[in-house]
């Protein structure tokens, strides 16, 4: 049988969100309201949080938390050059200065290159958390403890991980220090999904208190209480604020995803074990790094090409993939690749250049619940004939080559 084509992502959306969907729209409350009220509460108990805060994306939940914390012109937060644009265009919204630190071997931002660009300037770090990996936030807490910098965490991948026995979210170790806010995404490709939508959680009552006003037009109160003391329809803009809120229909679909999605990190987990069975021993390709100290959500996995051992270059091992009926995706290119940053000197390539010397060589395979261990099988072995066929002739000999 010819094998049919495998997506890079597809979501799993069952009869329960259906169903929740459709209780939504006979109830006449379309936007922000009790079914969202329902899933912040529902998914601040997930992460540990005292406070969630449901948002239209993760790119909402950065600037708000950027925002709330008074961060502006003239300051810099220093972030990975190896994210998708939303986390240094966040960084950009509140007219402050996105400050570029390298990668370590796990691909997350490595917290040496950190502390090598803090100055007078800097108010914060946006780490991010990638693939659903988690960051070494220990060292990270310990450098803006020591500098007095804010820690906002970039979670858009990390829905479900887990550091030192904590959820990615409740922003704590368990030696105390913690994130001032943790920015999550539920993009229609993550771990679970609302279509597009966010969370932003927080610790900090009075961070969440001004998050909640700036997120809807910096009105005093939403629209479940626009009732002052004497009985009147009133509220108050206090602030200039965004139209971020997240919509009942959306937050009807994020309520049973998150009820599934220790279901959808268990598959997705079994699925990339099985990968890294059915590839090892390949010289030719790098596998994703892991943490056993760490709960890892497996949100991508990543190849690492070694394209000098192989005759073709990642493009063309992509399209070869896809003539075997595989999709794929690159995470992620990096920020000074992309022209509208290249005027910025503190995104510069030479900030960074473990990220751009791994950029060539990154391939994100198909990894969701969706999928069958036929198609995880497939997909491996398209990977191994792909490299079969492509090795270079040459090769090496106890470290010489012949």
């Amino acid at each position: 049988m010819t094998q049919s084509f495998i997506p890079f992502h597809v979501p799993s959306i069952g009869d329960e969100e259906i169903r929740e969907v459709v209780d939504t729209l006979r109830s006449g409350w379309l936007t922000t309201g009790p079914k969202t009220n329902q899933f912040e509460k529902e998914f601040s108990a997930y992460v540990r949080a005292p406070h969630a805060l449901a948002v239209n994306s993760c790119t909402s939940a950065l600037h708000l938390a950027l925002a709330a914390l008074g961060i502006q012109r003239g300051d810099e937060v220093i972030t990975t050059p190896l994210t998708f644009c939303a986390t240094v265009n966040a960084i950009l919204h509140v007219g402050a200065t996105p400050v570029l630190a390298d990668v370590g071997d796990d691909l997350n931002i490595d917290p040496a290159s950190i502390e090598a660009r803090i100055n007078a300037r800097t108010r914060a770090i946006i780490p991010v958390h990638f693939a659903g990996l988690a960051c070494e936030m220990d060292a990270i807490w310990a450098t803006a403890e020591r500098s007095g910098l804010s820690v906002v965490e970039d979670a858009a991948h990390a829905i479900g991980s887990h550091y030192r026995g904590q959820p990615i979210g409740s922003g704590q170790a368990a030696h105390g220090h913690r994130s001032q806010a943790v920015g999550f995404s539920f993009y229609a490709t993550k771990n679970m999904t609302t279509g597009e939508g966010g969370m932003v959680t927080t610790a900090d009552p009075h961070l969440m208190e001004r998050m909640r006003i700036l997120c809807l037009h910096g009105i005093s109160k939403d629209a479940w209480n626009r009732y002052s003391e004497a009985g009147k329809w009133y509220y108050e803009v206090l602030e200039s604020g965004f139209k971020y809120n997240l919509s009942d229909i959306q937050s009807a679909i994020g309520l049973h995803q998150l009820r599934k999605l220790e279901s959808f990190i268990e598959t997705r987990a079994r699925y990339a074990r099985l990968y890294r069975e059915l590839l090892s021993g390949i010289e030719e390709i790098e596998l994703p790094p892991d943490n056993s100290q760490n709960r890892h959500a497996w949100h991508l996995f990543v190849l690492r090409l070694k394209t000098e051992q192989l005759e073709i270059n990642r493009n063309q091992f992509i399209d070869r993939l896809r003539e075997m009926n595989v999709g794929t995706s690159v995470h992620f290119i990096p920020i000074p690749m992309h022209p509208y940053f290249q005027s910025l000197p503190t995104l510069h390539p030479s900030l960074c250049p473990r990220a751009m010397d791994v950029y060539p060589r990154l391939v994100s395979i198909p990894l969701y619940p969706a999928m069958s261990e036929n198609d995880v099988e497939h997909v491996a072995t398209s990977v191994k004939k792909i490299v079969q066929s492509s090795r270079k002739k040459l090769h090496r000999v106890e470290g010489a080559i012949a």
